[in-house]
């Protein structure tokens, strides 16, 4: 995968704090066409990003809240096309640009907009036309961010041994904005871009206000568990039990906006299962993961019922994992030996514990 450049602008971005008002400016540096970039410092600074950028994997449903990588989608009206949207025909004037002034305005008009969004930081925007090659004449845009890096030092003679060197950057943590989004080599969707930004940091969510990102895998399990639970408060406490309801609604919430949740011993193994069976039709690999004592287990949600079992054994709890073969990793241990023992002999044998626990702890 190569990307041919044809236009690029350098910009940067100066951001100062003073008596709690931030005062936002930007300088153009400089806009080369393909012959000069050939020959240009940046030329290496850059070389290899494009691909890198372009092959950077994501998920259109993250697995985590804050993904770095994200798919974005232009947001129009119903009965309205793509050109309605302010952010798709900011990146289709720079697209459509086939001369260094007009591709300069253009990426003028980008800075100011990023200007305005309150995540800006200083450091170097590098706004680039780049066309991908055997593929299609239909450019790519690609919008990079440099932060300035702190307590840059360049090493300098035997006298001085190294030079302070101001407004460093570097390509390490570099964010930036795909446009289109290449679904496969050479297959794009104009519907959508694909961003990389810190995963704590909203640069190109503030940036890009008219586009919308699909709910991370955590966001869906957790809207279709609080619908359930919504529906089952207000089956089994109806409108006559207005008290008792506000109660089990306010204990529910603690419960889920909680970090670490105890297991809730409320619903029946069959409510469960159907709770589940919504969830997994709409991301089948979605994770389970918890903990019993200090055990950490990890499997799949559309295994519970089925693979993973929870049980009670008189008063204590149990997780049973079935399958069909048992592998292990790593370093030896003498478990790899085990010729396990009938199921029901084990269960047993934990029952017998406990009643030995109970018996310890009788006063004489």
């Amino acid at each position: 995968m190569k990307f041919t450049v044809k236009y690029l602008s350098f910009f940067v971005i100066q951001v100062e704090g003073k008596d709690g008002q931030t005062n936002k400016s930007y300088k153009h540096y400089q806009t080369l066409d393909g012959y000069e970039y050939l020959d240009s410092e940046i030329k290496v600074f850059l070389d290899g990003e494009f691909t890198r950028v372009a092959k950077r994997k994501v998920d259109k449903n993250p697995a985590v809240e804050q993904a770095p990588t994200k798919i974005g989608r232009f947001i129009v009206e119903p009965g309205y096309e793509l050109d309605s949207n302010p952010n798709f025909n900011m990146f289709a004037r720079l697209r459509a640009a086939d001369d260094k002034e007009d591709y300069k305005n253009a990426c003028d008009d980008l800075v100011r907009g990023y200007l305005d969004t309150s995540s800006v930081r200083g450091g170097a925007l590098i706004v680039v036309q780049a066309e991908l090659d055997k593929y299609s004449e239909d450019p790519f845009i690609f919008v990079l961010k440099c932060d300035f890096e702190p307590k840059i030092a360049r090493i300098s003679d035997e006298r001085s041994l190294i030079r302070q060197v101001d407004m460093a950057i570097s390509a390490r943590n570099m964010k930036s904005i795909q446009y289109p989004y290449m679904l496969e080599e050479g297959m794009v969707d104009e519907w959508e871009l694909k961003i990389h930004q810190s995963s704590h940091a909203k640069y190109f969510e503030d940036f890009l206000r008219f586009v919308t990102y699909e709910q991370s895998i955590p966001e869906i399990v957790n809207e279709h568990v609080m619908e359930y639970v919504q529906t089952y408060v207000e089956t089994k406490w109806p409108d006559e039990n207005e008290e008792e309801r506000q109660q089990v609604e306010k204990e529910l919430e603690l419960w889920a906006a909680s970090e670490k949740r105890d297991i809730q011993d409320k619903w029946e193994p069959e409510q469960v299962f159907e709770a589940a069976e919504k969830i997994v039709e709409i991301k089948p690999e979605i994770e389970l993961k918890f903990r019993i004592g200090d055990t950490l287990v990890k499997g799949r949600l559309a295994d519970f019922g089925d693979h993973i079992h929870i049980a009670k054994l008189d008063g204590r709890y149990a997780v049973i994992l079935e399958g069909d073969s048992f592998t292990f990793d790593k370093a030896f241990s003498p478990v790899e030996l085990l010729q396990p023992e009938p199921f029901a002999v084990v269960a047993q044998r934990i029952l017998e514990k406990k009643v030995e626990e109970e018996d310890d702890d009788v006063p004489f």
